[in-house]
């Protein structure tokens, strides 16, 4: 499940982990740090509290799908996160 973070996202902002990078390809091929892409997909750790006529959907725990440049990148107590607004989201898995 999402751990407590020290910093709470203020309305329609969520904070995002993003998953570990592809290691390998579907063919068995090693990719380089060089050649590997963002990932588009994360899990939320902390959702604010959405605005005033917009309850959020997403919460966190949620697994969720982003768009590649989305949200702007932070790191909390030496972890990297992405904060973006709930509309950068494109899905929930």
């Amino acid at each position: 499940m999402a751990k407590k973070l020290s910093i709470t996202p203020l309305h329609d902002r969520v904070i995002v982990k993003a998953a570990p990078a592809e290691e390998k390809s579907a063919g068995g091929i090693i990719i380089p740090d060089t050649a590997k892409e963002k990932p588009q997909r994360g899990t939320v750790m902390a959702a604010g509290p959405g605005k005033k006529d917009e309850p959020m959907t997403v919460k966190a725990g949620n697994t969720v799908l982003y768009g590649k440049y989305s949200g702007t990148e932070i790191t909390i107590e030496g972890i990297d996160y992405l904060i973006m607004r709930e509309s950068d989201i494109l899905a929930i898995v």
